[in-house]
């Protein structure tokens, strides 16, 4: 028995992709500029680095479906994902490619197989492990999402906006306080 079903994978990557799309809606048009400090991305570039590594992540996965990085890959895949980046300019485009981006790879990643999720993927010397199964590779993709999201919460809070899930856990902490409260009176 398996500890992942691809399912359950798109499931995941859904509901990062869903949280990283209500910052991209909520932060205003002129706010995309913003930088936390001068030698960062600013908002509109991380939200473009991240709508074009789930275009990546979809392409070496299950377009090319490499079984063998090189670093002739890596370094292609990068000028292909710069450029790509670069071309996203408008929070329109932004937005627009991080819900396509999430609806390819989502529309993947349900259909994909066990055996598919645990084949082996190479890498050169000197890079540690030397290999990794194609679902590590996938949840590594969730997990850099989630730390440039992190870093969006961040860059919200500096430009004056709550982020939406600490707004959404105030709500239903305020919730359960209620029924508490009413029952001391």
């Amino acid at each position: 028995m398996n500890y992942y079903s691809s399912r359950d994978l798109a499931r995941g990557f859904r509901t990062v992709r869903k949280n990283t799309l209500a910052i991209a809606n909520e932060i205003p048009d002129a706010s995309y500029n913003f930088r936390a400090t001068p030698d960062t991305r600013s908002i509109g570039e991380l939200l473009a680095h991240i709508a074009a590594s789930a275009r990546w992540t979809h392409r070496v996965q299950a377009i090319d479906k490499l079984t063998n990085m090189t670093f002739e890959d890596f370094g292609r895949y990068a000028q292909e994902n710069a450029s790509y980046e670069q071309s996203l300019k408008t929070k329109a485009d932004i937005v627009k490619a991080l819900e396509s981006n999430a609806d390819e790879l989502g529309r993947w990643l349900e259909t994909v197989s066990d055996e598919v999720l645990a084949q082996m993927v190479t890498f050169p010397a000197p890079v540690e492990p030397p290999q990794k199964t194609r679902f590590e590779m996938l949840l590594s993709g969730k997990e850099h999402e989630m730390h440039h999201r992190a870093q969006l919460m961040l860059m919200q809070r500096m430009i004056g906006i709550t982020p939406h899930l600490t707004r959404e856990r105030q709500a239903r902490a305020a919730a359960a306080a209620r029924p508490a409260e009413a029952g001391a009176r």
